[in-house]
């Protein structure tokens, strides 16, 4: 038997992108970020994900506590942060949000997705840190939606 959190994380995004893929066939290209974040949003919802948006994030830095420092586009089960772009290129900035994004949260898993591309399948980047996933106890034994 494999690692949970790769077997879970698998699972989870495969259905969250089954979800996204919905959305971007639905709506094709061209709209503006948040379009497509609200209807990723409902699409997850009607598909029984527990799923938030616009999740504020706190930073701390030393004694510094800067709640509300960044949004999360979504958060889905507690456990996977998605951030959406609809720009012409993933550049490595991109990456870096998300992964700073999935650290400050301590999140283990996370999906950058880009709307403007043609296909979708080519505007796809997985995260997964699995030293964050003991932070959900029931990670193991989770059930996918």
């Amino acid at each position: 038997m494999g690692n949970p959190i790769n077997q879970y994380g698998f699972e989870l995004t495969q259905k969250v992108l089954g979800c996204a893929f919905e959305v971007h066939s639905g709506l094709g290209v061209g709209l503006l970020e948040s379009a497509y974040e609200h209807c990723l949003y409902y699409e997850l919802k009607i598909n029984g994900f527990s799923i938030e948006q616009q999740v504020p994030m706190t930073v701390r830095y030393k004694d510094l506590i800067i709640p509300n420092a960044f949004k999360a586009d979504l958060v889905v089960e507690d456990t996977l942060i998605i951030e959406l772009k609809t720009i012409d290129k993933l550049l490595p900035m991109h990456d870096a949000q998300i992964i700073h994004y999935m650290h400050l949260a301590q999140m283990p898993l996370g999906l950058l997705l880009n709307f403007k591309e043609k296909s979708l399948k080519n505007g796809i980047k997985r995260f997964c840190f699995e030293q964050y996933a003991k932070r959900n106890s029931s990670y193991s034994s989770h059930s996918v939606a």
